[in-house]
């Protein structure tokens, strides 16, 4: 009999709540929220067409989402999404497939639990 065993994989997400802070501050709250709301909007859509373009293998298309998403993520501090988005970048021209699609996919789990952190921190009223 084979034994099958699901592996769970359970990100942590690093934020950089002063970033989010400096928006409040600098902006105001309503401004702010709009913001981030806006960039939290964005990142889905962004996510969502990482997937779509790395399923249909085009990989420019990747690429440039992928860039898209590292700004987002800079302008909001989702410091562990950052991180992860440039390692899918360095991959995306390399030889290791294998990586490339493990980080992809690594990319897809930071992201989804990076917005959830926003939005809860959002919710708690930075």
């Amino acid at each position: 009999m084979t034994v099958v065993v699901k592996l769970s994989h359970r990100e942590t997400v690093r934020l950089d709540r002063a970033q989010l802070e400096r928006m409040y501050v600098q902006w105001g709250p309503v401004r702010a929220d709009k913001e981030v709301n806006q960039a939290l909007e964005d990142l889905a859509i962004g996510m969502a067409e990482v997937q779509k373009s790395h399923r249909q293998r085009r990989s420019d298309d990747l690429r440039e989402q992928v860039r898209n998403l590292i700004a987002i993520a800079n302008k909001i501090g989702m410091t562990s999404l950052g991180r992860v988005a440039r390692d899918v970048l360095d991959l995306s021209d390399g030889t290791d497939e294998p990586a490339f699609h493990a980080t992809v996919a690594r990319l897809g789990r930071i992201g989804e639990r990076s917005l959830i952190a926003v939005w809860d921190i959002q919710d708690m009223s930075i």
